[in-house]
């Protein structure tokens, strides 16, 4: 006669396992996904000076000549209207294509050298 064995726990090793490989495949894929709104293919730098801040404010240049203010899509006049309400210590990020034409990119800096504003980065990838 055979005797039955009794069942009495569960292996949870095989489980954990899954659940390992599950947290690194969404850690490697969470850190490629926070890249910016809109896609522009950034230029590249040697050095970079990396800061967190409170709340800045985005600008994004196109490579087809758009100017966006955060999300939203603005004419040079518009966004220095937007930029002139802003205090001077206000962090304004540059995010310009490095296929965007330069006039594009002097337009931005001159309404920001115009307007006196001091906290100006500009964003690069390494």
């Amino acid at each position: 006669m055979k005797s039955k064995k009794k069942f009495d726990q569960i292996n949870v090793i095989p489980f954990i396992d899954i659940l390992l490989v599950l947290l690194v495949m969404v850690i490697t894929t969470a850190t490629f996904i926070k890249q910016g709104v809109l896609p522009i293919d950034l230029p590249e730098a040697k050095a970079s000076d990396k800061k967190e801040n409170k709340k800045e404010i985005d600008i994004y240049v196109t490579k087809d000549g758009k100017f966006h203010y955060d999300k939203e899509a603005v004419t040079p006049a518009e966004l220095e209207q937007k930029l002139s309400g802003l205090a001077k210590d206000q962090t304004v990020v540059l995010r310009s294509d490095k296929e965007a034409t330069f006039q594009d990119f002097v337009t931005v800096m001159d309404i920001l050298k115009k307007l006196h504003h001091e906290q100006l980065y500009i964003v690069t990838k390494e």
